[in-house]
């Protein structure tokens, strides 16, 4: 489709969604959902950055105001072993997660814990709201893995695993076709259409990885975490332990066609169904439409820069409303802002249909 009929057809597209949700009652999650969509048929909205302290309090502030997107920057601490969590600090962690098994302890104590506090805080508040929206766990692995010193993908999986629990819908979960065999790939299950209704994964969660900045500036690292997970979850596949996975790798830089080209090794690429890119990149970026006909999900970040750029931190509540829908009507899955106050707060509990 030319590039300014397309723009034509997504105008319209983003009217009409706009029209859908303004019709609705904003401030309800559950309101907003059409839990009949599939996962990869729905537009949901989140933070960036959502663990930092000046974004919320306390993490779970975050999911109890409609964030349907919770992205965690974390790191490789060569002395703890642990991945701390924090904007900078390669060796500390500096964030509103909390230390606590119950929803009550969410909202209290000391903040600055390391990842597996992250994952219990959203763990805790998913098994207290079993009917809220499925989210997205978003993991800037800031310095990518380190298998020298025991703490590469495998043992990520662990983390997630010991932390979430069976909150996680799995690679081996889309793999899964409804008479219990596998397809080959998550591309060729992506494309059949296999996720599963958002109602089903209600109070559930997915991860994605991508490379972090440290990772992408330090001229040492070779083998990026896109690279390196995929080329686990592929290994997983082949010697029938794909249940082990817990991540979904992610290709990072939003571009029309398909980026995964990008990978000399072609065997990898049928591993990669999430995508994550810029905005304005994006919906400037000529046909990407093929992420939605594919069933691909897409997260797209700083919302507020598409054109016309909105601001950062508080824009009107209807011009935040008409970006998550044109972005909807762009095929994005997962719009991420950084709209934490009112009004603009008010779109994060939207769900609108993709495309």
């Amino acid at each position: 489709m030319p590039t300014h009929s397309r723009r034509a057809a997504a105008a319209l597209s983003a009217v009409t969604a706009l029209t859908a949700a303004l019709a609705l009652q904003p401030g309800s999650a559950s309101a907003l959902d059409d839990g009949s969509l599939s996962l990869a048929a729905g537009t949901s909205v989140g933070v960036h950055n959502t663990y930092d302290q000046s974004a919320y309090t306390y993490l779970d502030q975050a999911l109890d105001a409609g964030s349907t997107l919770i992205e965690l920057d974390a790191w490789v601490n060569p002395f703890t072993h642990k991945w701390n969590v924090s904007h900078s600090n390669p060796i500390g962690s500096s964030n509103n997660c909390v230390q606590t098994s119950t929803l009550a302890g969410a909202y209290t104590g000391n903040r600055s814990q390391n990842l597996d506090s992250c994952l219990d805080d959203i763990r805790v508040w998913l098994q207290a709201h079993p009917t809220a929206n499925p989210i997205m766990i978003k993991l800037e692995l800031k310095s990518g893995f380190d298998q020298t010193i025991g703490m590469g993908p495998a043992e990520l999986d662990g983390y997630i695993k010991a932390n979430l629990g069976n909150l996680v819908y799995r690679p081996v979960d889309l793999l899964t076709k409804p008479d219990g065999s596998l397809y080959p790939d998550l591309d060729t299950a992506a494309k059949a259409g296999n996720w599963p209704s958002r109602s089903a994964l209600q109070g559930k969660a997915i991860v994605e990885a991508i490379p972090g900045t440290f990772e992408q500036g330090n001229p040492f690292d070779h083998l990026w975490t896109d690279v390196e997970y995929s080329t686990y979850l592929k290994g997983l596949a082949a010697s029938g332990t794909i249940s082990n996975a817990e991540i979904f790798p992610s290709v990072l830089g939003a571009q029309s066609g398909d980026p995964r080209t990008r990978y000399s090794d072609a065997t990898l690429r049928p591993w990669f169904v999430v995508f994550d890119g810029d905005a304005n990149t994006y919906v400037s970026d000529g046909n990407t439409e093929w992420y939605n006909a594919n069933h691909y999900l897409v997260v797209a970040t700083d919302a507020y820069d598409v054109t016309p750029a909105l601001s950062s931190s508080d824009p009107a509540l209807t011009d935040a409303q008409a970006r998550v829908a044109l972005l909807a009507s762009d095929s994005v899955s997962f719009v991420s802002t950084d709209w934490t106050t009112a009004p603009a707060n008010g779109v994060l509990p939207d769900v609108l249909p993709r495309g």
